[in-house]
């Protein structure tokens, strides 16, 4: 056995022979990821145009581990924080595709996804204080953060029916092979609700130049993509605040995410001053 460096926070897996997977929840929360997971991969993943885990056995709580916990079969790839996508105009088509594809299918029986919801709902009014304590390390303008935030505020809100969202589209739930994107991992944040929040690889991966091809390919509209330029800039900051010192990859992560949100945040009040 042989331990690899992980930013993960909620799961610890361990590879078992060529083939297969055993992933252990950490904590208590991520434990009723199981059942959602054992349940809903088999009959998304036959939907979906990049590769996801398939679970193939599951183990319930015992006297030497007290989570139920699941044996997948494991993919190939490094992720793509560790490994940085060296194709990212491919990636920006084909996460894009992935969204679309998740959305589409049936949802009307599904969990709701934590977050799924508003913005505002998911940071639970911790955003002031990261502004505040960041911009007294003089790492964010908090004027500008302060007048972006309050933008987000005026957002009109989703008003259709619950989606598939995967919900953590992180650069380290993701794999690729060859600096191209291959796979999509870790589902604990699956369920349904807007789509606003799996629009944030926009921000946590993309860049300028390889953000319009994701949004087309997404397939999402005008406000939705508003919501999720809110959702880079609320998580961005209060993950910083809250990781900082604690998990520097998760920090390095939400550092990249606020920065290019309020960068658009800059360049589209330049353009309505002018």
């Amino acid at each position: 056995m042989r331990a690899v460096p992980s930013a993960g926070t909620d799961n610890v897996m361990f590879r078992l022979g060529d083939d297969l997977v055993v992933r252990l929840p950490r904590v208590a929360y991520a434990a009723r990821h199981v059942e959602k997971e054992q349940r809903w991969l088999p009959l998304l993943a036959p939907h979906l145009p990049l590769a996801v885990p398939v679970p193939v056995g599951r183990a319930e709580p015992g006297p030497e581990f007290p989570y139920p916990w699941s044996v997948y079969r494991w993919l190939d790839g490094d992720d793509t924080y560790n490994a940085p996508l060296t194709d990212l105009a491919h990636a920006a088509v084909e996460l894009g595709r992935f969204g679309a594809a998740l959305r589409a299918v049936d949802a009307s029986d599904g969990p709701a996804s934590f977050r799924g919801g508003p913005v505002t709902a998911w940071e639970e009014g911790q955003l002031p204080a990261a502004v505040r304590d960041l911009a007294a390390d003089g790492l964010v303008d908090a004027g500008l953060a302060t007048a972006a935030w309050e933008a987000v505020l005026r957002l009109p809100q989703w008003d259709g029916p619950p989606v598939w969202v995967h919900g953590d589209l992180l650069p380290g739930n993701l794999l690729g092979r060859g600096g191209r994107l291959s796979a999509v991992i870790d589902f604990g944040g699956l369920g349904t609700g807007d789509p606003a929040c799996d629009t944030l690889p926009a921000w946590t991966l993309f860049t300028a130049a390889t953000r319009p091809l994701f949004r087309e390919a997404a397939r999402v509209d005008d406000a939705t993509w508003a919501r999720g330029r809110g959702w880079a800039l609320a998580w961005g900051l209060v993950t910083e605040h809250h990781y900082r010192g604690r998990n520097e990859v998760l920090a390095a992560v939400a550092r990249r995410t606020r920065t290019e949100a309020l960068a658009e945040y800059a360049e589209l009040a330049g353009a309505t001053a002018s």
